[in-house]
């Protein structure tokens, strides 16, 4: 054992401010770059790794060339009679400089983890940047955080090269142990640099196994206590008791934007009152884009959004309102509840900053009585199931009282039943909400059954919005009748005012209302064929059974009109029927008789 430890102090000294500095640069320079889209990105990020891929000693050379006394802060400080040059700060600054690298790209690596549903709900939820980095940002980044702390404080514990160019290696007041090891080798005193060696070894490993096994004592807490969760969670019935204020008078939504996107332009024009709007459309077609536009998470290329009188957005005239303060609550479809927080916290994170710590509690708990969660508020999102997670996401969004509310597919990750359960409770949940309602979902009887009016959106334009009645009955186009589930289209032509011939069917057909001119198809559903065994009847074809498909209540078939079929695919329409009907009828010989109900056409431009 060496008799001069100060190698051991000047380095734990040096380390430790080192790391204590680049912990809040780090974090810092990693989270304004996360977010940061501007030009020089990539020349920025450049310099801020450039330590860790460049050789130390040309690290310590450019770091030499800075402070030195001919170097800008060099000429600087020898104003203020101080200098960095063979000093412990200049050790300091080296191990710094070295070690940022690993604390600034390991925090980003942790923030660029953080799912980022979670920072646009808060942004909904009223909370501003710098909420929601205290109270989200850095909480879930925590774990690499920590990990990223100890890799740079070993960085800075074992840097050599740029700590001798620029501190040197002045025995007592610079020399660091990585220098007490070099020197001691060179001197031939191999057991002082053994000593030094293991010395090192033990410091850095140690933080770093300490801050391992942390991780893993917290990631065995989690799910100890999402087991102990899973056990006890079940779905629980009861009457919907949610009451809402009446402190804003909805006067409605006015929406008239333009997105201009890669794939496709997003343009739609359309008001809404309270009653739920649903907007329906398949994939791809801009319906997420509109919640995220109205949210404030996407900005439009042009237009004007209004909310209750209230103008959101304005191209023209430069009005942009923040997330934060438009009154609208998203609900996203992976529910984004804040994974650190419980079920309370969660509820409670878009309440007013004002109120005291009793109205919270009492507000959490109406919260939770209405949506059925009581005795869950301790709990943590990943001790619930997936109908609960769906239930406190939707108190959380209505907890602030939004003037609007936008529910982006929230039933798409629950099974069959636990959806229905939930679809039914959404209903009255939304009875008895007084702001304007926005229902995304592809599923067009979930929007039939939600919705009262419906707007079709296909490749960003809407294509229809009126009643769902309306839609569903007479849907205008084949685009609009394929999304409300129509399967059986053929090309039209107008034969007389009240006859079309259907080309695809290889048939003519009377129709009841009068024909339009634009006519290019007609349709009809395929529950609405009548089988009949009176072929004088108008709009009735013999037909043959080309193949047929099974579900477990019923049975598509596959229909041949006029002739029989020469493969499976040549066929003209499909027919739905219960399987009790398709019991009595499967043996009857061919042909079948099929009748087209002139009620039931559907005609389309």
């Amino acid at each position: 054992m060496p008799l001069d430890l100060s190698p051991l102090w000047i380095s734990l000294k040096t380390s430790l401010l080192a790391t204590f500095i680049t912990f809040f640069w780090g974090i810092a320079a990693a989270y304004w770059m996360l977010g940061y889209r501007g030009k020089g990105k990539s020349l920025i990020e450049s310099i801020f790794i450039a330590p860790l891929i460049l050789p130390p000693t040309v690290v310590g050379f450019l770091l030499l060339l800075f402070f030195g006394k001919n170097g800008p802060v060099g000429k600087l400080m020898e104003t203020f009679d101080f200098t960095i040059v063979f000093t412990w700060y200049g050790a300091a600054i080296a191990a710094t400089v070295v070690s940022f690298p690993l604390m600034y790209k390991t925090a980003l690596g942790a923030f660029e983890q953080i799912d980022g549903n979670l920072l646009r709900v808060a942004r909904t939820l009223g909370a501003t940047e710098a909420t929601i980095f205290w109270r989200i940002s850095f909480p879930l980044a925590l774990p690499g955080i920590a990990a990223a702390t100890m890799l740079a404080f070993a960085r800075a514990l074992g840097e050599f090269g740029a700590t001798l160019m620029l501190a040197g290696n002045i025995p007592g007041q610079t020399q660091t142990i990585p220098m007490a090891i070099y020197f001691a080798v060179e001197a031939g005193a191999m057991d002082e640099a053994w000593f030094w060696a293991l010395a090192i070894m033990v410091i850095s490993l140690s933080g770093i196994i300490a801050v391992n096994f942390w991780q893993e004592l917290r990631e065995k807490g989690r799910r100890a206590e999402g087991a102990e969760g899973a056990g006890e969670a079940g779905e629980a019935g009861g009457e919907n008791l949610y009451t809402f204020d009446s402190s804003f008078e909805s006067g409605g939504l006015f929406v008239n934007i333009e997105k201009i996107l890669p794939s496709f332009d997003l343009k739609v024009a359309f008001t809404t009152d309270e009653q739920p709007l649903g907007l329906l459309g398949g994939s791809g077609a801009g319906k997420s884009m509109i919640l995220r536009c109205l949210a404030g998470i996407e900005t439009p290329s042009s237009g004007r959004i209004v909310l209750n009188d209230r103008v959101l957005f304005d191209s023209k005239q430069g009005i942009n309102l923040p997330s934060r303060d438009r009154r609208i609550s998203f609900l996203v479809q992976n529910y984004a509840l804040f994974p650190h927080l419980s079920v309370a916290q969660n509820i409670a994170f878009g309440l007013p900053k004002k109120l005291s710590a009793g109205s919270i509690r009492v507000q959490v708990e109406q919260q939770l009585i209405a949506m059925q969660l009581q005795g869950l508020g301790d709990r943590y999102p990943h001790q619930l199931s997936g109908g609960q997670q769906q239930r406190v996401a939707l108190a959380r969004a209505l907890a602030s009282q939004p003037e609007a509310l936008l529910l982006d597919e929230p039933f798409s990750a629950l099974d069959t039943h636990l959806r229905s359960q939930l679809e039914q409770q959404m209903t009255e949940t939304l009875a008895g909400y007084k702001g304007v309602t926005l229902f995304v979902t592809h599923n067009m009887e979930e929007a039939y059954r939600i919705c009262p009016n419906l707007l079709v959106l296909e490749h960003g334009r809407a294509v229809h919005h009126g009643s769902k009645y309306d839609i569903f009955q007479h849907p205008t186009t084949v685009s609009v009748a394929q999304l409300t589930g129509c399967k059986n289209f053929s090309r039209a032509v107008l034969q007389s005012s009240q006859q079309v011939e259907a080309i695809d069917w290889g048939c003519t057909l009377q129709v009841i209302e009068p024909v339009k001119s634009e006519l290019s198809h007609i349709g009809i559903r395929a529950h609405q064929f009548i089988f009949t065994n009176d072929s004088s009847q108008e709009n009735t074809f013999p037909c043959w059974v080309v193949r047929t498909s099974e579900t477990p209540h019923r049975m598509t078939l596959f229909l041949k009109l006029n002739s029989p079929s020469k493969n499976s695919q040549d066929y003209h329409l499909q027919a739905e029927v219960f399987k009790e009907k398709w019991a009595t009828m499967k043996d009857k010989p061919f042909p079948w008789y099929v009748r087209l109900d002139p009620l039931r056409l559907i005609l389309m431009e």
